[in-house]
Order: structure tokens, then C-alpha cells, then sequence
């Protein structure tokens, strides 16, 4: 069968290289790119299109089926491989990504330990630890009092990335007591 005036197998093939290039690209590009819509995310679409022309050109030069059903036969199993892409590779790096990132109001109220001192006016480093992991931070004093190396700190506000902090015990002596 032709269309266009070229057989079915030359636009499978045209196709198929066209599509598997867009594909290369947004694997290595796509991270600029925000994808509006999850469910239709552009790697579902691409991997469809690229699946499917690719099943087509190969059954078309490898068998004698009707193109019609080389057509349908080749879009579900494009369907069928997508969606298995999309519910056991994409979805589960979708939610370990999530789990793993934290925001900076989400620190308020932590604890952490001093790595480098916080000088009067100046700034220190905090080292938090979590289940996730530990996180490093730049902190500051709230009250501008001295805070040594290896004091424990409670995480009292968090400004473009800078904690303020006071000590502890301070804490526990002034609202707990």
C-alpha cells in the first residue's frame, strides 16, 4: 500500500528516525522544558510515537498482514508498552524524586548541630540530620550571641537560604521552663 505516493515501509522508516530523534533530544534537553499536563507528559507521547512507528515498519517489511491492521495492531502495542513504561519506570522515579527533596520552611522548628561556629553578626554552619539524609546549612544567631562548635540549635526562621538559630538549652531555659 502507498501514501503520499511512498510505500507504507519508507514512512514508517522516515517516521521512526524522525520520532526516535525528537525522543534523544528531549531525553537530553527535556529537564528545561516543564511539562504542563502529567498524565500526557512529552516522553509518553514520543515513546508512543517512536514504539509504534518502529513496530509498524517492522511488520510491514517482515510480514504480509493488511496495512490496516498493521496500523491498529502496531498503535496497541505502542498503547500497551507505553503505558507499562509509564506505570513501572516513570511513575515510581516521579515519586522517589518527590520524597527525597525537602523545602526550606519545612527546617523550622529542627534541630541541628553546629559545624563551624556562628560568630556575634556572622555567619556559621548547621548540619541537620534527618531520615532522608543530613543538610548542610549556613545559620546565623537570632539573639547575636556566640554560638560554639557542636552546641545543639534549635531552627528558629530561614531567609534566602540562611538559618537563624539559637541554642537549645536557651530555648528549653526561656519557653520550656
Amino acid at each position: 500500500m502507498e501514501l503520499f505516493g511512498y510505500p507504507l515501509s519508507t514512512i514508517y522508516l522516515g517516521s521512526f528516525i524522525f520520532f526516535g530523534c525528537i525522543t534523544f533530544l528531549y531525553i537530553l534537553f527535556g529537564d528545561m522544558l516543564d511539562a504542563a499536563v502529567d498524565f500526557l507528559h512529552p516522553s509518553l507521547i514520543l515513546s508512543f510515537l517512536t514504539i509504534g512507528t518502529a513496530s509498524g515498519y517492522l511488520l510491514e517489511i517482515m510480514t504480509g498482514f493488511n496495512s490496516w491492521f498493521i496500523l491498529v495492531f502496531s498503535a496497541l502495542l505502542s498503547v500497551l508498552l507505553v503505558t507499562l513504561l509509564n506505570v513501572f519506570v516513570l511513575m515510581p522515579i516521579r515519586s522517589s524524586e518527590e520524597s527525597l527533596a525537602y523545602h526550606d520552611e519545612d527546617l523550622k522548628g529542627r534541630i541541628g548541630t553546629v559545624l563551624t561556629s556562628v560568630p556575634t553578626d556572622g555567619f556559621g554552619e548547621i548540619l541537620i540530620e534527618g531520615i532522608s539524609g543530613r543538610i548542610s546549612k549556613s545559620a546565623i544567631s537570632m539573639d547575636n550571641k556566640p554560638i560554639l562548635q557542636g552546641e545543639k540549635v534549635l531552627i528558629i526562621d530561614i531567609q534566602k537560604g540562611v538559618v537563624s538559630v539559637m541554642r537549645y538549652e536557651q530555648v528549653e531555659q526561656t519557653y520550656i521552663h
